[in-house]
C-alpha cells in the first residue's frame, strides 16, 4: 500500500466517535478564530471584487451563506468569497511544520458544503478534521523547498478543502483517491505577487476553497482523478518539490491529531514575523527600553523568512507592510504591539515606525533554521545607542500549541475582529461565541449564521 493509500484509507474509516474531546474543542476555537477573521476583512479590498464577482456569475441568492456582507449564494461562490475575506488581514491560523494555513480554506468550503447539504454541526466538525489532518500531512510531505516559490495554502489548500467536502460526503477510499487526483491538478499559487504589492494572495485562498469544493462535487457525481497525484512521477511532488518525503502522508494516522499542532496568530502580520516580535518585546520589556534608546535590531531568522519577507524593501500597501520585518518591528518597538488597528492607522504613515523599521535587518541563523519548520524561534541581537548589545529569545512565539490562546483571549480576539470592521455589534459577537462553542450540538448549519 502507497502512503497516498494509507491516507485514503484512514480518511474513509475516519468517524466522529474516534474523535478526542480535545480535538472538537480545538476544532471549534479554530472555527471561531477563522470566522472573525473573515468577519474583519468586511468592506476592505479587495473582497468587495470578489463580492462583485459571485454576485454577477453565481446565482443571486442560495444555500451558502457569504460572512462579510451576510448574502447568500451557491456553495461554489459562498467557498470563493469566503476563502479571499478570512485570509485579508493575517489572523488565520497556522500550522508549523506544514507552514499550512488550514482554517482559511478546510472552513471555508466545508461550511459552505454543509449548508447546502443540510449537514449537521458534529458532521461539519468531523469533516474539518479530515481536511486539518490530510493538508497538514500533505504539506509536511512537499517539504520546505515547495515553500520557496509556491504558496502552500494555496495548493496544499485547494486538497484539504477537497478532502473536507469529500468527508461530509461521506467517501469512501477509492473516492478519496480520485478526489485527490481532481483537486491535485488545480493546485497553484505563487509568491512573486509580494513583490508588487499585489492582490493574489486573497485569490488563492479563494481558489484552493471554492476549487476544492468543485473537485469533490465532481467526484461524488463519477469524476475521476490521477490515482498518484501525490507521489507519481509527473504528480504534485515531482512539479514542485525537491525534497518530497512520501513517509509524511501517512505519519502517526489516528494517534498523532495535527490539528491540535496549529497556531493561533498573535500579531496581525505574516507569521514569519511573529517570532522576532515576540523575542524583540520581551527583551524591550526585561531591559526597560523604549525604542528611542534602539539604534540597531538584527533578527537571526530561517531561510523561508528571508525568502518571504525580503521581497518586500519598502511597503507600499498596508498588507504589504504586515509582510514587512521592519514595519512589524516596528510597531512593536513604538506602540507595543502589531494589531489591525497599529496596521491601518500606523504602519504606512507613522514617522517612528518608519525610522525603526530601518534600523532592523534578517541574518540567517543556522540554529534558527534547523529548527524550522517543526519549531519557529525567536532570536534578535539588540544594540542600543548607549553601545550595549542585548539578546533576545523566544521559544515558542504567542499563540503557538505550547504558548496558546485560552478561550478567554480566543474571545477577546474574536470581539476585536469582529469590530474592526463593523461587522458585528459586541452583543451580536458574543451571541456567535457561545453558537461556535456549542458547534457540537447543532442540528443543523442551515442559516447557522
Amino acid at each position: 500500500m502507497s502512503h497516498t493509500q494509507a491516507l485514503c484509507r484512514f480518511l474513509a474509516a475516519l468517524n466522529y466517535e474516534q474523535l478526542p474531546d480535545a480535538v472538537l474543542a480545538r476544532t471549534e476555537d479554530l472555527f471561531l478564530d477563522w470566522l472573525g477573521s473573515a468577519l474583519a476583512s468586511k468592506g476592505a479590498h479587495p473582497i468587495p471584487l470578489f463580492e462583485r464577482y459571485a454576485s454577477r456569475m453565481g446565482p443571486a441568492t442560495g444555500a451558502a451563506q457569504v460572512i462579510v456582507n451576510a448574502g447568500s449564494s451557491s456553495a461554489y461562490f459562498a467557498a470563493l468569497v469566503n476563502g479571499a475575506s478570512s485570509h485579508l488581514v493575517e489572523q488565520d491560523d497556522l500550522h508549523n511544520s506544514s507552514v499550512l494555513h488550514p482554517a482559511t480554506v478546510v472552513f471555508s468550503a466545508v461550511l459552505a458544503a454543509a449548508q447546502d447539504l443540510g449537514k449537521s454541526g458534529p458532521e461539519l466538525l468531523l469533516a474539518s478534521v479530515a481536511g486539518y489532518e490530510a493538508g497538514i500531512r500533505i504539506g509536511e510531505f512537499m517539504g520546505r523547498s515547495h515553500y520557496r516559490i509556491f504558496h502552500t495554502t494555496a495548493t496544499v489548500g485547494t486538497l484539504a478543502a477537497a478532502v473536507a467536502v469529500g468527508k461530509l460526503m461521506d467517501f469512501n477510499e477509492e473516492q478519496f483517491i480520485n478526489l485527490l487526483g481532481s483537486a491535485g491538478t488545480q493546485a497553484a499559487g505563487l509568491w512573486e505577487f509580494l513583490r508588487d504589492a499585489a492582490d493574489s494572495k486573497q485569490l488563492h485562498t479563494a481558489k484552493a476553497a471554492a476549487d476544492g469544493l468543485l473537485a469533490a462535487y465532481l467526484t461524488a457525481d463519477g469524476l475521476t482523478g490521477a490515482r498518484n497525484i501525490l507521489e507519481g512521477d509527473q504528480g504534485l511532488a515531482a512539479g514542485m518539490s525537491s525534497d518530497a518525503d512520501p513517509r509524511q502522508l501517512s505519519d502517526r494516522l489516528g494517534s498523532r491529531w495535527a490539528l491540535l499542532e496549529t497556531s493561533f496568530k498573535f500579531h496581525a502580520s505574516c507569521r514569519h514575523t511573529h517570532p522576532a516580535a515576540d523575542a524583540l518585546l520581551e527583551l524591550m520589556r526585561r531591559e526597560g527600553l523604549t525604542h528611542e534608546q534602539i539604534s540597531r535590531v538584527q533578527t537571526r531568522v530561517h531561510q523561508a523568512a528571508i525568502d518571504v519577507l525580503g521581497r518586500v524593501k519598502v511597503p507600499q500597501t498596508v498588507h504589504q507592510a504586515k509582510f514587512s520585518m521592519g514595519t512589524v518591528l516596528g510597531l512593536i518597538a513604538v506602540h507595543g504591539k502589531a494589531g489591525l488597528t497599529e496596521f491601518h492607522e500606523l504602519a504606512l504613515h507613522d514617522a517612528s515606525v518608519s525610522a525603526f523599521s530601518d534600523k532592523v535587518s534578517m541574518t540567517l541563523d543556522a540554529e534558527v533554521d534547523a529548527a524550522y519548520p517543526r519549531r519557529w524561534l525567536g532570536r534578535v541581537i539588540v544594540t542600543t545607542v548607549d553601545g550595549r548589545v542585548l539578546s533576545g529569545a523566544i521559544d515558542e512565539p504567542k499563540g503557538d500549541p505550547g504558548n496558546t490562546l485560552s478561550r478567554e483571549e480566543l474571545a477577546e480576539k474574536f470581539q476585536r475582529l469582529a469590530q474592526f470592521s463593523g461587522a458585528r455589534t459586541p452583543s451580536q459577537a458574543d451571541e456567535l461565541v457561545r453558537k461556535v462553542w456549542d458547534l457540537r450540538n447543532a442540528v443543523s448549519m442551515d442559516h447557522w449564521l
